[in-house]
C-alpha cells in the first residue's frame, strides 16, 4: 500500500479500535448500556460489517476472504480483533484504489477524503458507546486506555 496521508490516517485510528479492544475483557463483550441497544461484541462487529457493506458497493472485489459477524458470535474477541484487521486493510486498499482513480469512492460523495472523514466518524461514536457500555456496566476502561484512543501520534 502506498504511503500517504489518508492510508496513515485510516490506520492510525484502525490501530485505535483495535487498542480498545484488547483492553476490553471478554467478560465485558456481552455488556450494553443502560439504555439497551447493541453490546460491546455487537458495537465492534457493527463496525466491521458496515466496512463489508461499504466495500460491497465500492470494490465488491475486496470483500475476498471476508465474512459478516453474526449476532451469535460477536462475543468472539479473536474472531472480532481478526475481522477488523482483515476489514481495515481492505478498506485501506479500497482507499488507495480511491485515490489512485481520481479520488472517489464509488457510491460516496464527494471523494475519498470525505469518506475517511465518514469512517472515522461513524466508528469513534461507537467507541463511545463501547466506553459507555462498559462504564455503565461497572468495568469501565482504565484511564490509561481511555486517554490512550486520544494518542493519535503514537497508536
Amino acid at each position: 500500500m502506498p504511503d500517504n496521508p489518508l492510508n496513515d490516517t485510516w490506520e492510525i485510528h484502525d490501530r485505535i479500535n483495535l487498542y480498545l479492544l484488547d483492553a476490553i475483557e471478554p467478560s465485558a463483550l456481552p455488556n450494553q448500556s443502560a439504555s439497551k441497544g447493541r453490546t460491546v461484541g455487537e458495537q465492534f462487529a457493527h463496525l466491521h460489517n458496515v466496512r463489508l457493506m461499504w466495500l460491497k458497493a465500492a470494490a465488491p472485489d475486496l470483500l475476498e476472504g471476508l465474512s459478516k459477524i453474526e449476532k451469535e458470535n460477536a462475543e468472539d474477541k479473536k474472531l472480532l480483533r481478526k475481522s477488523l484487521i482483515d476489514s481495515g486493510k481492505a478498506i485501506g486498499e479500497l482507499l488507495t484504489k480511491s485515490l489512485e482513480s481520481g479520488g472517489k469512492v464509488k457510491g460516496f460523495k464527494p471523494h475519498a477524503t470525505a469518506f475517511l472523514g465518514y469512517l472515522i466518524s461513524h466508528e469513534s461514536h461507537h467507541r463511545g458507546q463501547i466506553a459507555l457500555s462498559v462504564k455503565q456496566s461497572g468495568k469501565p476502561l482504565d484511564k490509561k486506555i481511555a486517554y490512550g484512543i486520544w494518542e493519535w501520534g503514537v497508536r
